[in-house]
Parts: C-alpha cells; structure tokens; sequence
C-alpha cells in the first residue's frame, strides 16, 4: 500500500488542528449525528454515510448556536462559514483516501460550522456563558468580494511593493485573487535587513487576520509551513517564529491552538528572542493561552545574562499578570541595559528598567482593581457586630 493510501487523523477545515472523536449529543431534541468541538472554536457533525449532510449541516448549526430558533434564522456566510472533511470512516475515526479499509467501502463526511464573530456574541449571550476568545478583539468579517470579478494574479514584485508601502488592503484583496500572495509575502522574510523583516512580520499579521475571516484554511495551511521551516536546523528561521507569533495574536479565537508550540524554541539561542516576542505579542490579546502554555518553563530567561533576553521576558510579564514574578521585577527596576523591541513593525529603544517597570504597573493596577473589587463584595456587618 503506497504511504498516500494510509488512513490519516482527521483534522479542522478551519484551523488544521487533529479534532477529537464525536460523540453523541441530545440537544433541543436533535440527537441524529456525532458532534465535537475543535479548539479553535469550529463545531462539526458527523454524517457516516456521506448522503445526510443536511441534516448534519442542522446539527452542527445548532451545537454551534446552542439554540434551535437561531440556528434557523442563520445565514450562509453572513453568519457562518462551512467546511467538509469527505472520506471520513466513524467508526476508526480516521480519513481514508482511498474510500476502503479492510474491504469496507468509506464515503463518510465530517460537516464543519464557524460562526462570525456577531453571530457567536449573539449565541454567547443567548447561552449566558462566557466566551473563551476574546470576540472584541475579532477583525470584522471582510466584505464578500463579487464571484464574477476578473481575478488578478500577481508578482512577487507586485507583493513586495505593497508590502514595502503597508497596503494592507491591496494585499488582502490580491489574497482573494491569487493565494500565492501569501507565499510571496513569507518569502520576504528571507531579507538580511532586519528592520524590513520585521515590516514584513507585522505586515503578514494584518494581512492574514482579515483574510482569514472569510478564508481561513489558507492562513492555517501557511502556519503549518512556517512551524516546518522553522523546524528545519539546515535552513534559516529569519522572522519565521515572529510571523507565527503575529498571525496568532491576530486571530487568536482560531489559532490559538497553536501558541503551545512555541515553547519548542525555547532550547536554541537563536530562536528564543523570537519565541519570546511572539508569546509577548500574544499574551496581550489572550493572555490565558501564554498561561496555559506551562510559562513557567521558560521564566528562568529573567535572569540570562543577554538583555534583549531578559527584556523580551519581561514583556510577556506584564499581560499575564504574573505577580509571582514581582520581587524579581522589582530587582530589575535598577538595569539600565538597553535593547530594541518591535512593536508595530517598527524598533522601539528601550532599557530593561523601563520594561521592569511598566510590567510591574500592569501587575499593581490589576492587582488594585481586584482589591477594589473584593472590598465592595465584602458582607456589610450587622449593628450588633459592630457594636461587640
């Protein structure tokens, strides 16, 4: 049997993340397919015999929705995006190419649902619980570009003109056209100047957080060929962890998933600078992923005998809320070793102190509100206690 043949785990549509098994749930009295839940955020049903896809489509509207009324009043694309997984066996929870295992015939469909980001505030709130993602954060869905337009295919010299000019909306739109553009844009990290890589990492973070509002299988299809390049210890990694990093804090309600990988790079000098920034970059849009990522591995970097090390740290620090970390964020208050940190794209001097500092600030300002906070919650006592 040819190795293309071989049963696969099946993965996300939206996000090519391995997906848990489905399983059975009875819901508002609709209970004909296996459901799960994918991290980031993506509901699928399972439809084994691949010819009751529209019910499993209904299935999936209302796991996603948690609601029979509103799954009803949902609109294709307006409100949601699909995707199907073909070739799906049930019953080993496997997808098999082939569409045979062991003389058994395999013509399984796995029926994926992602809702925009209002239709799932709508649903949050309807089911009164708290959503994971932090759904203000979201880009607003792009507009629907018009199916009978005449598509454009572009140059890599066409994407690095924009690119170098920060036309975040001509590149967006050429991604509709031609989804070689993001192929363009990754290539341009490979510049020996550093200030242009870094354009380009902030670049390609716009650009895939709104195109992946409507298209998000190709931004998910680029992650995974950033994180096997990276990988790669006979190529350069020149803004390859930095641009996982921006696609990740981008849309984090999607991708966040990934931000546990990053902490493979936390053994190589030469790519923990980089792994430090991203997980700093993403903290401030969901600090609960750098959280659970098991930080706590790599807070030994506060005391590396490099600064751009120790201030890259401590950038993370601050989102997070670390109060653990105060005493030695206190220590640091005195080191005035300066370093460069990029923010926007664009270099930013700064010194370890300042940094030490402003962390602390974020820590003591949380740690404020929570004590405010508590105070008013605190039971008010009776005459007779106060007068014992």
């Amino acid at each position: 049997m040819r190795i293309a043949d071989l049963p696969r785990e099946p993965t996300c549509t939206f996000c090519g993340q391995i997906i848990d098994r489905p399983k059975p749930l009875v819901a508002e009295g609709v209970n004909d397919h296996n459901v799960g839940r994918c991290k980031c955020g993506a509901v699928y049903a399972s439809d084994p015999t691949g010819h009751n896809v529209g019910s499993a489509l209904v299935e999936a509207l209302v796991y996603a929705s948690g609601n029979w009324d509103l799954a009803w009043e949902l609109i294709p694309e307006d409100d949601y995006l699909t995707g199907r997984l073909e070739d799906y066996d049930e019953l080993t929870h496997q997808v098999v190419d082939n569409r045979n295992l062991d003389g058994r015939r395999i013509g399984g469909t796995l029926y994926f649902v992602r809702l925009h980001r209002e239709a799932a505030e709508i649903a949050a709130r309807l089911a009164k619980k708290k959503q994971g993602a932090t759904t203000s954060d979201t880009p607003a869905m792009e507009p629907a570009r018009d199916p009978k337009r005449q598509r454009t295919k572009t140059t890599k010299a066409e994407v690095a003109t924009l690119v170098e000019n920060g036309d975040i909306d001509g590149l967006v739109d050429l991604c509709f056209d031609d989804l070689r553009t993001l192929r363009f844009m990754q290539r341009l990290l490979y510049d020996p100047v550093e200030e242009k890589r870094w354009w380009t990492v902030h670049v390609i973070g716009q650009v895939c957080a709104r195109f992946s509002t409507r298209q998000p299988a190709p931004v998910s299809d680029m992650l995974h060929r950033l994180f096997e390049a990276s990988s790669d210890s006979a190529a350069t990694n020149w803004g390859l962890i930095e641009t996982i990093g921006a696609i990740i804090a981008g849309r984090s309600d999607i991708y966040g998933a990934f931000a546990r990988h990053l902490l493979r790079y936390a053994g190589e000098p030469s790519t923990q600078v980089p792994m430090l920034w991203s997980l700093g970059t993403i903290a401030r849009q969901r600090p609960d992923l750098v959280r659970s990522s098991a930080f706590y591995r790599i807070l030994g970097f506060l005391q590396h005998p490099d600064p751009t090390i120790r201030g890259h740290m401590i950038r993370i620090l601050g989102p997070l809320q670390a109060t653990e970390a105060k005493a030695t964020l206190e220590t640091m208050l005195t080191d005035d070793a300066e370093l460069i940190v990029y923010e926007d794209g664009r270099p930013q001097a700064t010194t370890v102190a300042a940094l030490a500092a402003s962390a602390l600030a974020q820590i003591n300002q949380e740690g404020e509100k929570v004590h405010v906070a508590t105070k008013k919650r605190a039971p008010r006592r009776s005459s007779r206690e106060r007068a014992a």
